[in-house]
């Protein structure tokens, strides 16, 4: 059994002294694992970096076996970013969430797409958070757990909706919040208008999709979010609030 196609590296786990289990994921295979030979040495570190981009080969004598995995490199989007703390975080964040969430060898072509577009995106900058924040929305959607946020869950508005309830993942009107304005998530407004966010905006997103990450795609498995994506989010909301 063999397969060829051009992935993504989300994670890599040392075994022995040179070699790695990584995690790998493309558009036909979903997630998968294989055993990456030398991963670990000099002249293969640099290629065996988690949200590189590269041409992946895979051969297994049975197919449900780990198998062994070779690759090539096609964009060294690890090295673009290493510079920049808060690129960095969201590569790692994304890898992390990708890897844990996705249940592995089912495709997942959408979601796959996208990672694929933010990695090769990332160095335009801290604007990316956009795209990763909406790229998290739709792996929620792909999981099965999308959230509405079209109109209001209790009165059906389409305009004015600043809330997301956390329990059921609809919008909700600043009418309807009343009280309960405070047990309620913000929706940061580019999310629904496709306009460019802003630090505190890109904060409320990640705290809105890392919660129903958390309890959704990593909680009904018993596994928390990722160190990676706390991290971020601690990242965004430091920077946010004037705190380097």
């Amino acid at each position: 059994m063999e397969w060829e196609a051009p992935g993504i590296i989300l994670d890599l786990r040392p075994l022995g002294e040179g070699d790695s289990v990584a995690t790998v994921m493309t558009e036909a295979h979903g997630t998968h694992r294989g055993l990456a030979r030398g991963a670990q040495s000099r002249s293969r570190a640099a290629l065996w970096q988690p949200g590189n981009l590269v041409q992946l080969r895979w051969v297994g004598r049975l197919e449900e076996q780990l198998g062994s995995l070779t690759a090539e490199m096609v964009h060294p989007a690890a090295s673009l970013v290493m510079e920049d703390r808060l690129l960095l975080g969201m590569l790692t964040a994304a890898c992390a969430v990708a890897a844990g969430a996705l249940i592995e060898r089912e495709p997942q072509p959408v979601v796959f797409g996208g990672l694929l577009r933010l990695l090769a995106r990332l160095p335009a900058g801290p604007q990316m958070l956009n795209e990763h924040i909406r790229w998290e929305l739709s792996l929620l959607a792909a999981l099965g757990f999308g959230l509405d946020l079209s109109h209001c869950a209790v009165t059906g508005e389409t305009v004015d909706l600043p809330y997301v309830s956390p329990r059921t993942g609809r919008a909700v009107s600043t009418a309807a919040a009343g009280v309960w304005r405070d047990r309620l998530l913000p929706l940061p407004a580019f999310l629904r208008d496709n306009s460019e966010g802003d630090l505190p905006a890109w904060r409320d997103g990640l705290r809105l999709t890392g919660t129903f990450i958390e309890r959704d795609a990593f909680g009904s498995h018993h596994r928390p979010l990722p160190q990676a994506r706390q991290a971020l989010y601690d990242m965004v909301q430091a920077l946010a609030e004037g705190r380097s």
